[in-house]
């Protein structure tokens, strides 16, 4: 059986986690917004053009599909490591974070249209449409190495819920502290 202790190490590494993919992903949103030209704000949770910018349709596509890229990039390097270097719990944790956050910023779309929902739209192919692939995919990710690995469902439960626990402070800070970082 695969080490699946949940340690403070195991925790700690998941808030970790879930810090570098909302960094990663929103520094891409900001990277790709400032190489186009325009003036960005970078939060904790999001991106925002200074006021006076007004990006094209296509750009505001672009920039809002970067992010999603990358973390599907993330997902993907982290999935081949596991399947072709073994397992490691403490890289899971990217995996499943990547996840994680696409699948959330899915269904913030019955909400508000989000990244990938906004690129659905801009390509008249639906709000969803791009949400549900790309779950899809880093679910299929998630499961093939859960069932490679067996992975119990305690294990898996508690990695939901450190996640689930950091994320949620996360952009919720965002939302009360409006942290500002680039």
């Amino acid at each position: 059986m695969k080490d699946q202790k949940v340690t403070l190490k195991y925790i700690l590494t998941g808030i970790l986690a879930v810090a570098f993919t909302w960094f990663i992903h929103e520094f891409t949103h900001w990277l790709t917004s400032e190489l186009l030209g325009y003036e960005t704000i970078m939060r904790l949770n999001g991106t925002a053009s200074v006021k006076g910018q007004n990006p094209t349709e296509l750009h505001k596509a672009l920039i809002s599909i970067s992010g999603p890229i990358i973390t599907i990039i993330q997902g993907l390097i982290v999935f081949i490591l596991l399947k072709s270097r073994g397992w490691n719990k403490y890289l899971y944790t990217l995996l499943f974070t990547a996840f994680y956050m696409r699948l959330l910023a899915g269904l913030m779309n019955f909400i508000m249209p989000n990244d990938e929902a906004r690129v659905g739209q801009y390509l008249g192919i639906g709000t969803f449409t791009l949400s549900i692939i790309i779950s899809g995919l880093l679910f299929f990710m998630i499961y093939k190495i859960a069932r490679k690995y067996k992975l119990n469902w305690k294990f898996q439960l508690w990695t939901v819920l450190i996640i689930l626990l950091a994320s949620s402070i996360l952009i919720l800070s965002d939302q009360f502290f409006r942290i500002r970082i680039l």
